[in-house]
């Protein structure tokens, strides 16, 4: 780009910085570019152009790399992601996931802004769509969460519906909206809506808990903030998943991994977990992906539901009159290494099928969009061998092609580079996700200790000693101490790979020496335990050890600490039931709400100080 500020042709797409960029805005070669058309027709219009090569580069939604500095990538071969220019120009394709980002969200405006003068120098000009997981948390978890970066901290959804507060996860969703666009980030792969039914379950830590009524009331408040009062230039349009409900694992095990495909519904709840979708669908939610799950003993085909027409068509087309965008979850046609391990194809119940029979089933099931795939002359070969009809990929074609026109990528496809730093974790935004950081923690049993007195003697471990030291003396031992302050992570099971030991699985149970250890603080001192609740672990053993109990969803040492002192008032509730026992949990049915005999602590109980 010429750094010489030059008077715009009619028409052009002017940058920040004054500059016209190069390109065509001519109406009469791209009619589709004029905006006081409908939306309807401009599609038309554009798709009547295409090749068969570039419909069957919408399909593909795959993950990408930036380059340094701000730069198109050359690709990254540790995650098997090709260039930019090879994604783009190469094969067609538009739409893809983010990967990691620096720290700098200027240098994240303008890769995009690169991505899209590449995107805009091909032969039709098809802007780009970018779309990420969830950011904006604590946890950092690749396969359902990333690293917040430089944008703004917030408690997980577990911890927003700790807050039982609609307008702060709408609030949440605005704030997260501002600062996606802001580097050029217009869709969301969440929110995630299942029920956290199955209390082993790997993926509850984005859902808003176990109950359905919650869960859709708060799953609706967060797709109005992200998409805006009116979807529009800016909105950011929300993938909501994983339909029709991914909670009820068996044994709690995920589909990620081939001993966790199988959903099963002892209790007869397929219905129940549809409940939040149906608040999804009020609400205006845009776009929806399937999980990786097998329904077992329903009326449903046993298979994933990426390739299951009766409940993409049947239910979520037919029955709810769904005509937004259908993308499938990541890997479910093609097998593919993660983190330096072999992983199959998720094809659950389909793996006998070859990679072109799988995606004609996704086709026919109803889906719009392979996620996590990226090789188009697969479908091209199977559009040439008259596999699939080229009338067929019109159909998703449309609705992809749609979406770009509403979100206003046709009309101006860039951001404003200069303005990215000043939106993206704004002091207010960080004071913001801090309160509702303070909100969301839960105090699920008190003691005499609580709340301490500023400047008491303070015993720690898992807080930083810099930041306890703004709350009282920290000092070395517990017998020296006032209060004693422990943060521990729900306690999983190793896997055998890295992929698998992001998805915390397995017993809920702590390990004996941890419960010793809890035991030998609290005989010293008064004590506090603050957990990590990512899964509603067992208890009960440290209840036993007569200390103080605190939950967290993601929350920084300065939150936790303003509650246990009385800076700010205790008003988080929990979002699920705590266990009293995996005796308890094992009899439970994975698709039954609040179904664990004689729970410790139950849904919605909360102490204050």
């Amino acid at each position: 780009m010429s750094n010489e500020a030059s008077a715009p042709a009619p028409g052009a797409i002017v940058d920040p910085a004054g500059t016209p960029r190069d390109i065509p805005r001519d109406t009469t070669a791209r009619p589709w570019l004029d905006a006081s058309l409908p939306t309807d027709e401009r599609v038309e219009l554009l798709l009547r152009e295409m090749t068969v090569e570039e419909k069957a580069g919408l399909f593909f939604q795959t993950m990408i790399a930036m380059g340094e500095d701000g730069e198109l990538s050359p690709g990254d071969a540790n995650f098997g992601i090709a260039s930019n220019e090879d994604y783009v120009a190469g094969r067609h394709m538009n739409h893809f996931n983010l990967l990691m980002v620096p720290s700098d969200p200027t240098l994240i405006a303008r890769w995009h802004n690169r991505l899209q003068e590449l995107a805009a120098s091909t032969r039709l000009g098809i802007p780009v769509t970018i779309s990420t997981d969830p950011r904006h948390g604590f946890s950092e978890n690749p396969g359902a969460a990333l690293l917040a970066g430089p944008f703004s901290q917030w408690p997980e959804p577990l911890g927003l519906a700790a807050t039982r507060d609609a307008e702060l996860v709408e609030r949440f969703g605005d704030i997260a909206r501002r600062e996606y666009t802001a580097v050029g980030i217009r869709v969301a792969l969440h929110p995630q809506v299942d029920l956290a039914t199955e209390p082993r379950w790997a993926r509850q830590l984005q859902t808003f808990g176990e109950d359905a009524a919650l869960t859709g009331e708060l799953g609706a408040a967060y797709v109005r903030g992200f998409q805006g009062e009116s979807f529009g230039p800016g909105s950011v349009s929300t993938m909501t998943k994983h339909f029709p409900g991914g909670g009820p694992q068996k044994d709690g095990e995920d589909p990620h991994f081939d001993y966790g495909r199988e959903q099963v519904y002892p209790g007869g709840q397929f219905e129940h977990h549809l409940t939040p979708f149906e608040a999804i669908f009020a609400a205006g939610g845009r776009q929806i992906m399937p999980y990786y799950g097998m329904p077992i003993a329903t009326e449903y085909e046993e298979v994933g539901f990426g390739f299951n027409k009766g409940v993409l068509t049947g239910l979520l087309r037919e029955r709810f009159g769904f005509d937004g965008i259908v993308c499938t979850d990541w890997g479910i046609i093609t097998d593919q290494p993660i983190m330096g391990t072999d992983f199959a194809a998720r094809a659950w119940g389909v793996e006998h099928l070859t990679p072109g029979e799988r995606m004609v089933k996704v086709l026919d099931a109803g889906a719009d969009q392979f996620g996590g795939e990226h090789d188009p002359s697969l479908l091209i070969g199977l559009v040439r061998d008259g596999l699939v009809a080229e009338e067929r990929l019109d159909v998703s074609a449309r609705r992809l092609l749609r979406e770009k026109f509403e979100l206003g990528l046709f009309e101006d496809p860039f951001v404003d580079e200069g303005e990215a730093a000043a939106i993206v974790g704004a002091p207010e935004h960080r004071a913001a996700g801090l309160d509702a950081q303070r909100a969301s923690i839960t105090v699920l049993s008190s003691s005499e200790a609580l709340p301490f007195a500023r400047g008491a003697k303070l015993y720690v471990e898992g807080i930083d000693a810099e930041v306890a030291a703004q709350y009282g003396e920290v000092v070395a031992s517990p017998a020296e101490a006032d209060v004693a302050i422990l943060r521990l992570q729900a306690p999983y099971e190793q896997r055998r790979s890295m992929f698998e030991n992001f998805f915390h699985a397995g017993s809920l149970d702590f390990p004996a020496e941890v419960v010793e250890h809890v035991r030998e603080i609290a005989a010293a001192a008064p004590t506090v335990v603050d957990v990590f609740l990512d899964r509603p672990a067992i208890l009960t053993p440290l209840a036993e050890a007569g200390v103080a109990l605190t939950a967290n969803w993601g929350a920084h040492p300065t939150a936790l600490l303003d509650i246990l002192s009385g800076a700010a008032p205790a008003t988080g509730r929990l979002p699920f039931d705590i266990p009293r026992s995996m005796a308890a949990v094992e009899a439970s049915r994975p698709d039954v709400p609040f179904d664990t005999a004689d729970p410790l602590f139950r849904f919605g109980h909360g102490v204050a100080l």
